[in-house]
């Protein structure tokens, strides 16, 4: 299976280059404009403005649309039932009891684009911040609730951990799915609940796999002595630059265009 979402991929590039915190923010205002987007020139512009962060990035557009590939049912999926659901405008198709109008064309197109840039933007975050770099990033955004009692490095600590384990667990669902075809298994052949049924099988040693390595990773840090972040140091500092400021003016500037249109 190939995954990106949470992979590292190392370079010196603009966006490598760039505070994680500044990132984060810089993400979450374009995933605000993706879902503020609802016409072709606001998600043109969300277009551009993410093959541009592509370019900048210095990663291939062919591996940012591998990624894409494990996601491509769902957006199909999506696609179809927003076309057949969606009412209201011109009638264009209709067949018995299926009704397609130009307003659910509409949604549905938008829906799908919409779900292709938040994994684009999602890869640009994970692919150009190393693991630990997001989670003192995150630590560092959430450190102000910290003061009444949120958990601000307990949280960034899983929400790293969990980016981290996706292609971890991608890989070992993988292995087990040729360990079963193998031994005879069928995940092509049959019906869509046929082959639903001939995942089942792969649950139960997915989730072993899934709980044995939680367990490694907990006897891990507790013989290093992990004990949280309290009192604990980093090795680099995070500093916002003028370069993270540029970023976050052209982000906020692409929002605010986005909105208007």
């Amino acid at each position: 299976m190939q995954i990106t979402i949470g992979q590292y991929f190392p370079g010196d590039s603009l966006l490598h280059r760039m505070d994680p915190r500044a990132k984060i923010l810089i993400t979450i205002a374009l995933i605000v404009g993706v879902f503020l987007a609802d016409s072709v020139l606001s998600y043109a512009a969300m277009f551009a403005f993410a093959f541009a962060m592509i370019r900048l990035s210095r990663i291939s557009v062919k591996y940012i649309v591998k990624g894409l590939k494990p996601i491509m049912f769902i957006v199909i999926f999506t696609f179809v039932i927003n076309m057949f659901f969606t009412t209201g405008g011109t009638e264009l198709v209709r067949w018995r009891f299926i009704r397609i109008t130009d307003s659910g064309v509409r949604a549905a197109s938008f829906m799908a684009l919409r779900l292709v840039l938040l994994v684009i933007v999602t890869q640009l975050l994970t692919l150009t911040t190393s693991s630990i770099a997001l989670t003192d990033g995150i630590e560092s955004l959430l450190k102000p609730l910290a003061r009444i009692g949120f958990p601000a490095h307990e949280l960034a600590m899983m929400m790293s951990i969990a980016m981290r384990f996706i292609p971890t667990l991608m890989e070992e669902t993988d292995k087990i799915m040729k360990a079963q075809m193998a031994r005879g298994a069928d995940f092509e052949s049959g019906s869509l609940i046929q082959r639903a049924r001939a995942m089942l099988p792969l649950l139960v040693p997915l989730f072993v796999s899934a709980f044995r390595r939680a367990d490694e990773l907990a006897l891990a840090m507790e013989a290093r002595c992990y004990r949280g972040g309290r009192g604990r140091t980093r090795m680099k500092q995070l500093r916002c630059t003028k370069l993270d400021a540029a970023g976050a003016a052209v982000a906020a500037a692409l929002l605010a265009v986005v909105a208007v249109l």
